[in-house]
């Protein structure tokens, strides 16, 4: 198994030291490596990539802000010099997070993480060549619940409690019957966790539980006392849903 990857940093000896380490592990193929967000985004849409090993503090784009406007991710590995960027790592559903000065064994365990974790999903570049590059996603949606981090832990939250998301800048709020969950995530990461079957986006900043909707007048759905745009961007999915439901 070959896996593929790249390394985004915009220190030259960062870089230096990734692809003297990767060129010690016969199973990895270092495609590029890259100095900004921008560059990588380029090798990215024209290359089958496995995995990133990406720093954080960066110039233009830090790597959070690169991940979250990605369509299509790798498996990530951070690779950074500031501990504190930790818990944001991980909630990036990060494979591993590497403080600099790496030594080389933390970097073989990290890559050890990556190849198990492509492994047990039967991913390999050579099945991979022939589709767009895609990131490993757990099967959330045959769950019905799904775990997110909030308040220094991981809470498990059932999809049949939530009544709606809302994005807030760099935070996304889950709104259940019971409590509001605040954690940092993307919208765009959260609609992968979620089963298509029962949330919808309905503005770019709401995503809505279709089983909770109360009633929809215009412009807006009412899910209990909480009012909820429609954006025109998703308005078409929307009314495309109301038709299949035979909504009136």
């Amino acid at each position: 198994m070959t896996i593929r990857c790249i390394a985004v940093d915009d220190e030259p000896l960062a870089l230096d030291i990734i692809e003297s380490y990767v060129s010690k592990l016969p199973y990895l193929e270092l495609v590029k490596t890259c100095s900004s967000a921008t560059e990588a985004m380029q090798v990215l849409q024209e290359e089958q990539i496995d995995l990133m090993f990406l720093d954080i503090e960066m110039p233009e784009l830090t790597g959070i802000q690169f991940l979250n406007i990605l369509k299509h991710q790798p498996l990530i590995i951070f690779t950074t010099a500031y501990p504190d960027y930790a818990l944001e790592g991980f909630n990036q559903d990060a494979v591993d997070y590497l403080l600099k000065p790496i030594p080389f064994d933390r970097f073989l365990k990290a890559v050890t993480k990556a190849q198990e974790r492509l492994q047990r999903n039967g991913k390999n570049s050579e099945a991979a060549a022939a589709q767009a590059p895609t990131q490993y996603v757990a099967p959330q949606h045959e769950q019905d619940f799904m775990f997110v981090k909030a308040d220094y832990k991981t809470i498990r939250v059932d999809f049949k409690d939530i009544l709606w998301i809302e994005g807030l800048k760099d935070y996304i709020i889950i709104q259940t019957k019971e409590q509001k969950i605040i954690t940092l995530l993307s919208m765009n990461k959260m609609m992968e966790k979620l089963p298509d079957s029962k949330f919808l986006r309905v503005h770019r900043s709401f995503i809505v539980s279709l089983q909770k909707i109360d009633s929809i007048e215009k412009s807006r759905i009412r899910i209990g006392n909480k009012e909820v745009p429609i954006g025109e961007v998703y308005k078409e999915q929307f009314l495309k849903w109301v038709e299949e439901n035979n909504i009136q």
